[in-house]
């Protein structure tokens, strides 16, 4: 792409800021997120990196940008949740004291979660409880189901890809 084509992305980009926001914040689920992906796509739009030839539909490409900006910092930070993180989602979703329709959304969520957890492959399903749930070693994960350290943790990223995508 040459300059007036990258010129022409970062209009649009201005352009279409608000609404870039807004979609990318549903699709990732936090808006800051969403902020800092917009603002690293403005900079490999100023940097010339990530330049095409052509690009047929720029609002698609803007955000499909972004979109890769922020996965690219998710799994720089590794986000994942810990066990007390997660027994903290499931007590929240278990709350005493909350209303009939906050009980049924979280029996509903609770329901989806477990649904989106069976249908997952046994052995990232294992890989997972064991870990973020039970809170058990990486290594001794590893060592007790006679598989590699590396196996491990590339079965657990693929669970966790797994849930995300299924709970979206």
């Amino acid at each position: 792409m040459n300059d007036s084509g990258f010129k022409g992305m970062r209009e649009l980009m201005l352009r279409s800021y608000g609404d870039l926001k807004r979609r990318l914040t549903l699709r990732l689920g936090n808006a800051d997120l969403a902020g800092d992906a917009l603002q690293e796509t403005w900079l490999r739009l100023e940097s010339g990196k990530d330049s095409p030839e052509s690009v047929q539909h720029p609002l698609s490409y803007l955000m499909r940008m972004a979109t890769n900006a922020a996965l690219d910092s998710i799994r720089s930070e590794r986000r994942f949740l810990s066990g007390e993180e997660v027994e903290l989602v499931f007590e929240n979703l278990a709350d005493p004291a909350a209303g009939p329709e906050q009980t049924i959304t979280a029996r509903s969520e609770a329901e989806r979660l477990a649904a989106v957890m069976e249908s997952m492959p046994k052995r990232q399903r294992q890989i997972l409880i064991l870990i973020r749930v039970d809170d058990m070693p990486r290594q001794e994960v590893a060592d007790q189901l006679g598989v590699s350290l590396s196996l491990v943790d590339r079965e657990l990223k693929r669970a966790h890809e797994y849930m995300v995508e299924r709970m979206r």
